[in-house]
């Protein structure tokens, strides 16, 4: 039985019933996994580093060989051998010899410290080269151990991870190329209106440029999901009908803006007997965005928002986030709630619950001026970064009052 009038609450909590977690996965090489989330868990295969080696370029040698060792009476050793990152050191050093290494070389076996260049001085003596040591070390003195890093079989990023520059190092330092990751869900996006036209286009008495396909396609894109299909669609009942039929053997989640008002051309509620669409509910308690339904057809969810351009986009934030967080098994996509204070009152009564555009800075919200809150207006809302939470039946706000608000 379809519902009408619903709080945000239990809207969010039925479209969350409709939206199955994505259970399809796929592989990637690692530098094409950024915004992926991982579907498996990764063990190193490998130690990192896979050796001991030095953090610095100076000599290998014995700590018991340094000892008493000052600028005024160094200890001289005989150096054996020259070691540079990517090379490996055959001979073992022993009482009495060092071996001059750079960073990231492998220490050599005997060594247990590594004395910077700084701290000594080497030179020829006959066929031999000495180093004279003037600091006296200790074991394991600038030493990088084998696994100091990673240790090999260490769970090192669990599933559901979201894959970032820094994931994708830590793969690329453990020699793995590939990861298997959760698809993306797929999405279908159209925004209905007779009176709106492509931006670029002739604008025609009584026309407007719709922004809403530009602005819900890339905050998804943001999101990390390329909508299948974006396109206008004319208030025409079989035309969407066939649309929505057309796109639903390949998309996981339809969107639209426009058509589920009141008015002679919201033309969704004649599609949905169409489409013998299973519509859960129609209206929300909130303003802007009010008309806000969500039906299933053959199983995908589908979402209709309204056509207002901050009403579109706040009730996707609203309605649409959550769904596309749970499909995509991306959790970073749920929303963050946090209190602040408002820096400038807000003057008007709330009868029904209601969300403003606002920037959040240091704890302070900072919001638009009042005129400037119309669902239709959307040029305020440059610079905003998030959506404040007006309970209903709340009076005219003062400079300094508690609010909550959801970052966008």
């Amino acid at each position: 039985m379809e519902l009408i009038g619903i709080e945000l609450e239990q809207a969010v909590e039925l479209i969350l019933q409709y939206g199955a977690e994505q259970m399809k996965t796929h592989s990637l090489p690692v530098m094409k996994a950024g915004g992926s989330i991982l579907a498996e868990d990764i063990y190193a295969p490998i130690y990192n580093p896979p050796f001991d080696r030095s953090p610095l370029d100076g000599f290998a040698l014995r700590a018991c060989d340094s000892a008493s060792a000052t600028k005024d009476h160094p200890v001289c050793l005989l150096v054996i051998d020259t070691v540079y990152a990517g090379e490996h050191c055959e001979k073992e050093v022993k009482t009495g010899e060092a071996v001059r290494i750079m960073t990231g070389a492998p220490i050599p076996l005997g060594a247990d410290c590594v004395i910077r260049q700084e701290d000594t001085s080497f030179h020829p003596s006959n066929s031999e080269y000495i180093v004279e040591i003037y600091n006296e070390l200790k074991h394991h003195e600038n030493y990088c151990f084998q696994g100091e890093d990673v240790k090999k079989g260490q769970l090192l990023i669990e599933a559901g991870t979201k894959i970032t520059y820094i994931e994708q190092g830590i793969l690329a330092s453990i020699g793995i190329t590939q990861v298997t990751v959760y698809e993306k869900p797929r999405v279908a996006l159209f925004v209905t209106g007779d009176e709106v036209v492509p931006p670029g286009s002739e604008l025609k008495k009584g026309k407007i440029y719709d922004s809403n396909l530009t602005l819900i396609y890339n905050r998804l894109r943001e999101f990390g999901m390329e909508p299948v299909i974006a396109e206008y669609l004319p208030d025409h009942a079989a035309k969407i009908a066939d649309s929505i039929r057309k796109v639903s053997d390949h998309a996981d989640i339809i969107i639209t803006t426009g058509g589920v008002s009141v008015g002679v051309k919201d033309i969704f509620h004649e599609v949905v007997p169409m489409l013998d669409i299973s519509r859960i509910f129609w209206k929300v308690n909130l303003k802007p965005g009010t008309p806000a339904m969500f039906s299933v057809y053959q199983g995908i969810p589908l979402l209709n928002l309204s056509g207002n351009p901050f009403a579109a986009i706040t009730t996707f934030e609203l309605l649409a986030r959550p769904l596309l967080a749970k499909m995509s098994c991306d959790k970073c996509l749920n929303a963050v709630k946090i209190k602040g204070t408002l820096a400038e009152p807000f003057t008007k009564t709330s009868g029904a619950r209601r969300f403003l555009r606002g920037r959040y800075s240091e704890g302070k919200v900072h919001i638009p001026p009042t005129e400037k809150h119309a669902s239709g207006i959307l040029a305020s809302m440059a610079g905003c970064n998030c959506l404040v939470d007006i309970k209903a039946g709340s009076k005219p706000l003062a400079m300094g009052d508690e609010i909550e608000v959801i970052l966008l």
